[in-house]
């Protein structure tokens, strides 16, 4: 898939790795989507974005709040189509299993997967109808593994992964790709927030022995959006953490 002109969706592209994929997919050409759950775009996105020259649309929706069936027909809307959509909203909500309350799992649940399931179901109908477009599901290395403190976490990504390969095998019918990617310890305000101690130990975990950019998981989605010939796949970029 050639980007210039496509429509990219991503989802919780704000801050963080979203961000970089929506510089990233702008930069190749593409019109794109953001989504974010204040009322306004940071203005430093705003300013990469048109120092970019993009064309980019802005989105507000909290989407476990949302009607997931009416945003999909706002976002599609916009442009009249959506090629690429990136399943990238999600958060954590971190607790030793026992202690982890029916709340902490509900709330992660709710956005790492089932939001997903829904937002690509509305935009898989639509994609049918044209018989093309891509899927990009951000899972994670701990829902490959596991993690101490993560047990909602990990059943959501895991989840992920299971829904990619699913539907990947419906989708190809229509000639739609869909696939994961699964970052392992990425440099950002969630991962900067750890103790020194803890940044430490992960690091001695890593055989490149450094923390992955943004950027790099942002390369990861263009190359899945661009190669024709890959579904079905989760891509670990971990710096070979889970060799």
């Amino acid at each position: 898939m050639k980007l210039k002109n496509k429509v990219v969706l991503i989802t919780g592209s704000t801050h963080g790795i979203g961000a970089s994929m929506t510089v990233a997919f702008a930069k190749q050409g593409a019109k794109v989507l953001v989504n974010g759950r204040h009322e306004e775009m940071p203005e430093e996105l705003k300013s990469e974005l048109e120092a970019a020259g993009a064309t980019y649309h802005y989105l507000q929706a909290d989407l476990a709040q949302s009607d997931l069936k009416a945003f999909a027909e706002e976002a599609w809307d916009v442009y009249g189509q959506i090629d690429v959509l990136i399943n990238n909203a999600g958060i954590g909500r971190d607790k030793m299993f026992i202690g982890m309350r029916e709340h902490d799992y509900d709330e992660v649940m709710n956005l790492d997967l089932k939001v997903p399931f829904f937002l690509t179901k509305a935009i898989l109908k639509k994609m049918n109808k044209q018989r093309s477009g891509v899927i990009i599901n951000m899972s994670s290395v701990v829902g490959l593994h596991g993690n101490a403190g993560q047990a909602n976490y990990a059943a959501a990504k895991a989840g992920l992964v299971g829904l990619t390969k699913s539907v990947a095998r419906e989708a190809a019918l229509r000639s739609i790709r869909v696939n994961a990617i699964a970052p392992g310890m990425i440099d950002t305000e969630m991962t900067q927030k750890l103790s020194e101690r803890v940044k430490e130990n992960i690091l001695q975990q890593i055989p490149l022995k450094r923390w992955g950019e943004p950027s790099e998981i942002a390369q990861t989605a263009i190359f899945l959006a661009q190669n024709d010939y890959i579904t079905g796949q989760t891509v670990v970029v971990d710096g070979g953490m889970t060799i």
